[in-house]
């Protein structure tokens, strides 16, 4: 089996917290009784332990769990030029409970900076890996998504939504760049708000809001596209979509459809598309998938709960999805990871390692390797 990606096992790359890290945090963040050096020592000495679990799982490409984060995509974005996260009253609704109350706020115009502290997250996974480093961060639809019009304020941006669009295909073009010349050659955008606007309420909203969704859906796929285009030839770009992944709760459903044209058009090399429930839709989609080189990496596999699924399911599953993607051109990794905020899902340490072993299973027995 290749020693490069994509490889046949994967997974998302968000994990549980160590106990060690989230105790650090609540000392830092809420007790504020630690530093900013002594929490980054306890995470130092917890991700090591993270990245040894993947890679005794059997999995090819290993990520730090997101451990240094509290969310999978607002840390990022916060660190981004132009971006700032306010705290508020209200949190986003998910089902039956609500996301801590964290908004992004688009202040100026924005940009990649040269030092964003992930670059350095990406280079200590590598420095304690044998195996294939992988940082995961949000697409750039996210900062536009999950931004209300009212947190927009520079006049250009309000006045010229492509205007946003364009600085935001720039602000990822250069970090790409950044994350290739730190080393990275598996680099993943977690694009997953496509999900979201197949879902009919999301949709309404973002109409409601004066936005054409189908227009936001072809915007986005612009965005993934020109943002990787020039990419060098050794670096893999892959990217997630789900339907929101908090303590074990969704926030969408609906199918692929209004949005797999689009999908499949980025240019993307691997996607993690989100198949573990009805929610999801059928595999129809899968059939847009270029012949070629691209992957599609079904989430049979749910993170949101311990029951293991059965061999034979996910064979039969795998069979289903043969019909519509040649097999050659598909892999398994779970839905989601397994905590999209620093809370995790509803599972245990031992449920999440049991989940990775069987994603390396599967792939063992359809393909013989990962």
């Amino acid at each position: 089996m290749p020693d490069t990606p994509p490889f046949r096992a994967d997974h998302v790359g968000s994990l549980l917290r160590p106990n060690s890290v989230a105790a650090a945090r609540k000392a830092r963040f809420e007790d504020e009784a630690l530093s900013a050096e002594e929490l980054r020592d306890v995470e130092d000495a917890a991700i090591p332990d993270l990245i040894r679990m993947q890679q005794d799982a059997g999995l090819k490409a290993v990520t730090d769990g997101e451990a240094r984060r509290s969310f999978w995509h607002y840390d990022f974005m916060g660190m981004l030029n132009g971006l700032d996260l306010e705290e508020r009253d209200e949190g986003v609704q998910f089902a039956g409970v609500k996301l801590r109350p964290i908004f992004p706020t688009i202040t100026d115009q924005l940009s990649f900076p040269a030092d964003h502290p992930m670059l350095d997250h990406f280079r200590f996974v590598a420095k304690h890996t044998d195996v294939t480093p992988k940082i995961s961060i949000p697409g750039p639809s996210c900062c536009h998504f999950r931004t209300a019009s009212d947190d927009i304020h520079p006049e250009r941006y309000k006045d010229d939504p492509q205007a946003i669009f364009d600085d935001l295909v720039t602000t990822y073009r250069d970090a790409v760049q950044a994350f290739y010349d730190a080393g990275c050659r598996y680099l993943q955008m977690d694009d997953i708000f496509f999900a979201y606007l197949c879902d009919p309420k999301h949709r309404a909203d973002k109409a409601a809001e004066g936005l054409d969704p189908d227009w936001l859906i072809d915007r986005y796929a612009w965005m993934m596209r020109e943002a990787i285009k020039d990419r060098p030839d050794d670096m893999v770009i892959g990217m997630h979509m789900c339907r929101g992944n908090f303590r074990s709760t969704h926030a969408a459903e609906g199918a692929y459809d209004q949005a797999a044209e689009a999908i499949f058009s980025t240019g993307v090399d691997i996607f993690f598309m989100e198949y573990d429930t009805d929610r999801a839709g059928g595999l129809e989609p899968l059939s847009i998938l270029p012949k070629g080189k691209q992957r599609v990496m079904p989430g049979f596999i749910t993170t949101k709960t311990a029951d293991l699924e059965p061999m034979d399911w996910l064979k039969r599953k795998f069979e289903e999805a043969s019909q519509f993607a040649d097999i050659d051109q598909l892999g398994i990794a779970p839905q989601c990871g397994f905590a999209s905020t620093e809370e995790g899902n509803a599972i245990t340490y031992d449920d999440q390692r049991r989940k990775l072993d069987l994603v390396v299973r599967c792939a063992e027995e359809i393909w013989g390797g990962v």
